[in-house]
C-alpha cells in the first residue's frame, strides 16, 4: 500500500500540465466534426428514401437502422483500446485511425447511393446497401474517436469547454448542411426523381459532397496536427511505465467508472432511442 502511494506521488511529480495550445491547432483538431457529422447526418437522413427506393418495405426499415449502433458499439472502444496503444512514426497515435476511417468512408459514401445502378435485383440491392450502411458506419465511426481522443490527449483542462463548444458548433454545422443539401441540389436544378430502384441525383451528388468535405477535412488534421510522442504523452498525463504494461479488466474499470460517466451514459442511452424514431 505504501509503495502504492510513494509509485503515486512519483508519477504526480513528474507530470507537467498540458500547454495552452493556440486556437489555429484547437480548430485543426476539431475541424473533422464537420465532414464526420455531414456522413452520419446524410446516412441518417436519407437511408429510408434509399431503402424504400430499392424495393424495402417501409415497416422493415428499422431493421436498417439497427446497424449503425450496432457497429459503433464494437468499434469505438476498439479503436480507443487499440490507438492507446499505438505510436507510427510521421503519423501518431490516433491519426492512423483517422485516415484509414476517412478513406473507406469516402469510398462507402460513393458507393452506397448507387446501389441501385449496378444492375442488381432487389434483393442483392438491398443486401449491398445494407452491407454498404454497416461499412460506412464501421469506418465514420473510426474516423471520429480519433477526433474525441484528441482533446483528451492534448487540451489542457482550461482549453477543454471551448474546444467542445467548437467541436458541438462543427458537428451541427456538417448536419445542418447534409441536411439541406439534397433540397439545394433540387433548387438548382438537380433532378430529385429518378427511374424504379434508383437512387434520384440529387440524394447522390449529396452523398458525394460530404465525401469530399470528409476527406478533405480529414486530410487538413492529418497534415497539420502533430500528436504529442509517447515519452511527451506519458509526462503529460503521469503515466509510469509501470502502468502501461498493467493488464485491467474492463469490468474492473466499468467499476471504477466515476460517477458522471454513468450519468452521461443513462443520458446517451435514451436520447439515442429517440433519435432513431426520429430518423425513421
Amino acid at each position: 500500500m505504501l509503495q502504492e502511494q510513494v509509485a503515486t506521488t512519483n508519477e504526480k511529480r513528474y507530470q507537467k500540465e498540458l500547454p495552452a495550445l493556440p486556437l489555429t491547432t484547437i480548430w485543426l483538431i476539431s475541424f473533422g466534426f464537420l465532414g464526420v457529422q455531414m456522413a452520419f447526418s446524410l446516412q441518417s437522413a436519407n437511408m429510408g428514401r434509399i431503402f424504400q427506393t430499392l424495393g424495402a418495405d417501409p415497416h422493415n426499415l428499422g431493421l436498417f437502422f439497427i446497424l449503425p449502433p450496432l457497429a459503433g458499439l464494437v468499434v469505438q472502444p476498439l479503436v480507443g483500446y487499440f490507438s492507446d496503444r499505438t505510436w507510427i512514426p510521421g503519423l501518431g497515435r490516433r491519426i492512423p485511425y483517422l485516415l484509414v476511417g476517412a478513406v473507406v468512408a469516402v469510398i462507402v459514401m460513393c458507393l452506397l447511393p448507387n446501389s441501385g445502378s449496378f444492375g442488381f435485383t432487389a434483393v442483392t440491392a438491398m443486401t449491398f446497401g445494407a452491407i454498404a450502411i454497416l461499412f460506412m458506419d464501421v469506418s465514420s465511426n473510426m474516423a471520429m474517436q480519433p477526433f474525441k481522443m484528441m482533446v483528451g490527449d492534448m487540451v489542457n483542462k482550461e482549453q477543454k469547454g471551448f474546444v467542445y463548444s467548437i467541436q458541438s458548433f462543427l458537428s451541427n454545422s456538417g448536419a445542418v448542411l447534409a441536411s439541406i443539401f439534397p433540397f439545394l441540389l433540387t433548387i438548382i436544378g438537380v433532378s430529385n426523381s429518378a427511374p424504379k430502384g434508383v437512387v434520384p441525383q440529387s440524394v447522390v451528388l449529396s452523398f458525394y459532397v460530404g465525401a469530399g468535405v470528409l476527406i478533405i477535412c480529414s486530410l487538413i488534421t492529418v497534415w497539420k496536427v502533430k500528436e504529442y510522442t509517447p515519452d511527451e504523452f506519458a509526462v503529460y498525463h503521469g503515466i509510469s511505465k509501470e502502468s502501461t504494461k498493467e493488464k485491467v479488466n474492463i469490468f474492473k474499470l466499468l467499476g471504477s467508472a466515476p460517477k458522471v460517466f454513468w450519468t452521461v451514459t443513462l443520458v446517451q442511452l435514451f436520447c439515442w432511442m429517440g433519435f432513431l424514431f426520429i430518423a425513421i
